[in-house]
């Protein structure tokens, strides 16, 4: 890195790179049964209407029918 030739007010804004903060952060709060249960909730929520996505969409996805298609032969073709 290069050094800045014009003079900074405060060391620590030239040299934020390496800045270090000797200050820990409060403990993050413990989510309550009720937020786990809903966050759960949420979740297969999502997931079932992906998977619902996929089942009623890969039908339609599908090329060309998997079975013989079926001919009919009318009255007139079949007396001759």
């Amino acid at each position: 890195m290069f050094r800045r030739r014009e003079p900074v007010p405060f060391a620590f804004v030239a040299e934020a790179e390496r800045y270090r903060s000797n200050v820990t952060p409060p403990p993050r709060d413990r989510a309550s049964r009720s937020e786990i249960a809903g966050r759960t909730l949420v979740g297969l929520t999502v997931a079932a209407g992906l998977i619902g996505a996929l089942l009623f969409g890969i039908p339609s996805l599908e090329t060309g029918p998997q079975h013989k298609p079926h001919t009919q032969q009318s009255e007139a073709n079949a007396g001759r």
